[in-house]
């Protein structure tokens, strides 16, 4: 039934509130709705958060929004990790029916004495309910009464102590709430910060350590401890993640061979994706990545440098994965017999059996929820799905609550590049970060609505997490783009998005594809080891490295890029120039950046900041400090800028003081 005061339209909530909307520790995140009456008389509306262990918190006045009539909004910022509520309290305000009326009525002269009285009125029930401590406050009523019935006064003196700002502060917070309407509570969850912020790497443990032998040019597989010593390189960059594919045995029938061909030869190491064979599935360590001994030194190792193991965690078999023969009806029987093999038209993976979720149910989720709390027992606390939209929601949303229960600080990042609904779904049923499409988007238009969709439409649904490459991803801008494009793509992952990642080889600007038009690499690393020189790519300059390094820098020393719901998108007069900003709820941090789109040309324009959205006045002036030069401007609203992408394609600037 709708209240006396009704409240509709309450955002954020996600399937009509049988799901919680995504929170974070620590970062604000809105509440708003459509809050209105019958007739003229004023009204107040605030957001009441309750705490996982089901304290209320103090309100949070909601206030009008600056462009949409009738609508309201308030930030408010969970502080544990856990479930939470909030609901919207609504109410006649008579203390701001009354100043609205006596602000008009008493100037021009109409019912002054009556006006006075109703104020008197109304500021004895504040002062009746006002605690006797707050001994400011109650001086400030005895003034304003006095005001009230001073007859003796110029009705216009009488009104400035009723109107002053003090009193004004005062009675804001302390209301007189009239038919008062709840609608909620809607439920929230607050999960801890790495499920919104963090920077990724990629990188396959096999390929860290192998060596070749130079007669023989036969390649000897890196293993977990080899790839252990890699950690460094990767905590120095400032990565928070380390995430590594698949580790299981591989299979062995329909092994895939270098560029997925269908001729693997007697040493070709086949896709970590092609999960089991004889040494076991997904509860075992591939022989040659070595023993559960040294994956839990790796983990060890990772967490010395502040690091965090990310694990694959991909529902597939190989043909000849223990399933196979224990659960043949976990899979997909065809006509003729066969079981099916992923398929993804024209794409063919004849090495993987996907699971039909269908058969037996119940013992694919026991079993699936066994094997994750075996790798979470040895120090997995994140899992990167793979390909999660190829499995019913209904499994994850019941996976997800399992863990949850007992884990909440376990996080799970959706690899997910299909339809937005499906993105959205996956997001909803718990999923702490999803893949995007940012991969993709490299005109300026996309990038400006992307960043908004994701930061202000899309955000109490899924958080995104922007991958510049994957594996599987080689996108043409990068083929063809040369260093530039791996420093503008880099820029924008790292400042658009609080969660960004790195695959391997990106820093050496590896950028060849198996042909044109694919994203394909040659020679991929999903089908075969690669050795890379990082010391010689170092030692002659040809590499990425510092850039990044720099860049998650930024990120650490900046709270306004660790958050999401902050982007706001600034006009160019060039279309290869795109320029956002993003800012700490109180205005502390302020991040622009500048991005030359364009890795051919050096790009002249000028940029428009929209400095109300900013926080601040049309005119001010201020100083900005350039994050990646050092060099430092006078900036306003309009600012002349030259970007070169041989030179530096972008500026990272941080607001320093009014200038």
């Amino acid at each position: 039934m709708v209240g006396r005061i009704p409240v509709m339209n309450v955002k954020p909530v996600v399937d009509l509130g049988r799901l919680p909307a995504k929170a974070t520790v620590g970062e604000p995140f809105p509440v708003s709705a459509s809050v209105f009456r019958e007739g003229h008389d004023k009204l107040g509306a605030e957001v009441v958060l309750t705490d996982p262990s089901g304290t209320r918190r103090d309100p949070v006045r909601m206030t009008k929004h600056a462009e949409v009539p009738d609508r309201y909004d308030a930030w408010v910022t969970p502080d544990v990790v856990g479930a939470w509520t909030f609901e919207i309290q609504s109410w006649a305000d008579p203390i701001a029916t009354w100043q609205h009326a006596a602000g008009i009525k008493i100037p021009a002269g109409i019912d002054v004495e009556l006006m006075f009285t109703e104020g008197r009125l109304i500021l004895e029930r504040v002062q009746a309910e006002l605690p006797r401590t707050e001994k400011a406050g109650h001086e400030l009523l005895t003034a304003a009464l006095a005001a009230c019935t001073d007859t003796e006064r110029p009705a216009g003196a009488r009104l400035a102590v009723l109107q002053s700002p003090e009193l004004e502060a005062l009675l804001v917070a302390h209301p007189l709430r009239e038919l008062v309407t709840v609608e909620g509570p809607y439920p929230a969850y607050a999960d801890r910060q790495r499920a919104l912020y963090g920077s990724w790497y990629e990188f396959f443990p096999r390929s860290e350590g192998a060596t070749r032998d130079p007669e023989t040019g036969t390649i000897t597989s890196g293993t977990l401890r080899t790839a252990a010593e890699r950690l460094d390189a990767v905590a120095e960059m400032g990565f928070d993640v380390i995430y590594l594919p698949p580790i299981h045995p591989i299979g062995e029938v329909n092994r895939k061979g270098p560029n997925n061909t269908l001729t693997p030869g007697p040493d070709d190491p086949g896709s970590p994706w092609a999960i089991g064979s004889k040494d076991g599935g997904h509860d075992a360590i591939h022989p040659e990545l070595g023993t559960f001994e040294d994956f839990d030194a790796f983990v060890a190792r990772a967490r010395e440098l502040d690091l965090e193991v990310a694990l694959d965690l991909a529902l597939q078999a190989a043909p000849d994965h223990p399933w196979v023969t224990s659960h043949p009806e976990w899979f997909t029987t065809r006509a003729d017999g066969t079981i099916a093999y992923a398929e993804n038209p024209p794409k063919k993976y004849q090495d993987i059996y996907p699971v039909n979720f269908d058969n037996d149910p119940t013992g694919i989720c026991r079993e699936v929820l066994r094997i994750v709390r075996l790798w979470m027992s040895h120090g997995v606390r994140i899992f990167r799905v793979d390909n999660p939209h190829t499995k019913p929601l209904a499994f994850w949303e019941w996976l997800l609550k399992e863990v949850r229960r007992t884990d909440p600080d376990v996080v799970f990042l959706s690899e997910a590049f299909t339809r937005p609904a499906m993105m959205h779904g996956l997001g909803a049923v718990g999923f702490h970060q999803s893949y995007t499409y940012f991969t993709w988007r490299t005109a300026k238009w996309e990038l400006e609505e992307y960043l908004l969709e994701l930061s202000s439409e899309s955000d109490h649904l899924m958080r995104p997490n922007f991958f510049v490459n994957t594996p599987d991803i080689l996108h043409a801008y990068l083929q063809y783009g040369g260093p530039a494009a791996f420093k503008i793509r880099a820029v924008i992952a790292a400042t658009g998005s609080p969660s960004w990642g790195v695959y391997a080889g990106y820093e050496l600007y590896e950028h060849v594809a198996i042909k044109p038009g694919s994203e394909e690499y040659l020679d991929s690393e999903k089908f075969q080891i690669r050795i890379r020189d990082w010391e010689g790519a170092a030692r002659e300059g040809r590499t990425l490295a510092p850039y990044l390094t720099r860049l998650n820098e930024i990120r650490r020393q900046h709270p306004a890029l660790q958050l999401l719901r902050n982007v706001v998108v600034h006009s160019t007069d060039d279309e290869s120039v795109l320029c956002f900003s993003k800012q700490t709820l109180d205005g502390d941090d302020t991040v622009i950046v500048v991005v030359n789109l364009d890795p051919h040309a050096t790009r002249e324009t000028t940029v428009h900041l929209d400095l109300p959205a900013m926080g601040r006045e049309w005119g001010e002036t201020f100083l900005v400090h350039d994050e990646i030069t050092g060099e430092e401007w006078s900036w306003g609203a309009n600012n002349y800028v030259r970007l070169d992408p041989y030179h530096e394609p972008a500026h990272v600037l941080t607001v320093r003081r009014t200038a």
